[in-house]
C-alpha cells in the first residue's frame, strides 16, 4: 500500500471525519463539498465540460478522443446534498480519458430542491434523453457513486422492469440500502476514515422525508433485478458500507448478473475521487476503464492518468 494512502487515511480520520460528525445544515456541506474537491483531485488538462439541453440540467464530460455512439451515464454522490459534475470533474476526466467514453452527469436535484423520489425521477429523466438522442439501451453505461451508485441501482432496476437493458453498471462504494441494516455499519464504524455512522440515520431522514427507506426507488437492495446486465462494484474493507456492497452483488448474481466485487484494502471511501494524489485511485479508475471498454465494446483508450 501507498505512503499516499497513510497519509490520506490520516488526513481523513483526525481532520476531515470529525468536521463531518458536526457540519451544521446540508448547504453548509454542499458549499464545503464543492470548494474542496476540485482541490484535491483537479480536473486533467484539456477536460471538456460541456451544458447540454435536457429535460433535467445535463453536462457532458469528456478528456480525450471520446468513441461516437457510447456513453457513460453517471449518477454523482454526496449523501443527496451535495455534489455536482464540477466538483466530480477529477474522477470523470479520467474515467472518460481511461475509458474512451464520453460522460453525461444529470444535475438531478438534491434533497434541498425536491423531496424524494425527485433524484430517481430526475436519474430516470436523464436516461430517457439519451435514448432520445438515440443512443441504444445497450450503448450506455449506468455508473455512479455512493449515494449516486444506489440510485444507478434504483434506475437499472427500473429499466430492466420496463423491457430496457443498459450495457452494465459500475458502482463505486454504493449505499444500497437506507434501512441501515447491514452489518458493517456497526462493524466498521472505527475503521471507516471518513464517513460518521452516527449521522447515516440523519441523512436518510433528510432525504426520505417520511417516505419509507425500503423503496426499491431508495434502496436498490430490495429491488427485483430482470435478466441484469454486467456489473462492477468497487469497495474498501474498511468501510461503513462494505455490507451494502457485498449483499447487493449477491442479489444480482442470484438475478443472474455477471458480478465483479472488487473489495480493495483499507481505503476512503469513493477512493477513485483521489486519484489526483492516490495512486489506489488511479487504479481503481483503471480497473473501472477496462470494465466500461468491455462492456460497451471496443478497445479505445488513451490509458489511465
Amino acid at each position: 500500500m501507498s505512503w499516499q494512502r497513510r497519509a490520506i487515511n490520516a488526513w481523513m480520520r483526525y481532520a476531515l471525519k470529525p468536521v463531518l460528525q458536526h457540519v451544521g445544515t446540508p448547504d453548509l456541506a454542499r458549499g464545503s463539498f464543492e470548494r474542496l474537491m476540485p482541490l484535491i483531485c483537479p480536473p486533467l488538462p484539456l477536460t471538456r465540460l460541456l451544458p447540454r439541453p435536457a429535460p433535467v440540467p445535463l453536462a457532458l464530460v469528456a478528456c480525450g478522443p471520446a468513441r461516437p455512439g457510447k456513453i457513460i451515464l453517471f449518477l454523482h454522490g454526496g449523501a443527496f446534498l451535495a455534489g455536482s459534475a464540477r466538483s466530480y470533474l477529477g474522477l470523470l476526466s479520467r474515467l472518460s480519458a481511461a475509458a474512451g467514453t464520453e460522460i453525461a452527469v444529470p444535475g438531478y436535484r438534491l434533497l434541498q430542491e425536491a423531496p424524494f423520489p425527485a433524484a430517481f425521477d430526475d436519474a430516470r429523466a436523464a436516461w430517457r434523453h439519451l435514448r432520445g438522442q438515440g443512443y441504444g439501451a445497450g450503448d450506455i453505461l449506468l455508473a455512479g457513486d455512493s449515494a449516486g451508485g444506489g440510485l444507478a441501482l434504483a434506475l437499472l432496476a427500473a429499466l430492466l422492469d420496463e423491457g430496457e437493458r443498459p450495457a452494465g453498471l459500475l458502482a463505486f462504494s454504493p449505499w444500497c440500502d437506507l434501512t441501515l441494516s447491514g452489518g458493517s455499519i456497526a462493524a466498521n464504524r472505527a475503521s471507516d476514515v471518513l464517513i460518521p455512522a452516527g449521522r447515516m440515520a440523519e441523512a436518510v431522514e433528510l432525504y426520505l422525508g417520511g417516505a419509507a427507506p425500503d423503496d426499491p426507488r431508495a434502496s436498490p437492495l430490495f429491488a427485483a433485478f430482470r435478466d441484469p446486465p454486467p456489473v462492477l462494484i468497487q469497495i474498501s474493507d474498511t468501510e461503513v458500507l462494505l455490507s451494502d456492497s457485498q449483499r447487493m452483488a449477491a442479489r444480482l448474481t442470484a438475478a443472474g448478473s455477471d458480478v465483479q466485487l472488487s473489495v480493495w484494502r483499507d481505503l476512503p471511501h469513493v477512493w477513485p475521487l483521489l486519484a489526483g494524489v492516490l495512486p489506489e485511485g488511479r487504479a481503481a479508475i483503471a480497473e473501472a476503464a477496462d470494465f466500461a471498454q468491455e462492456v460497451l465494446g471496443g478497445t479505445q483508450a488513451a490509458g489511465s492518468r
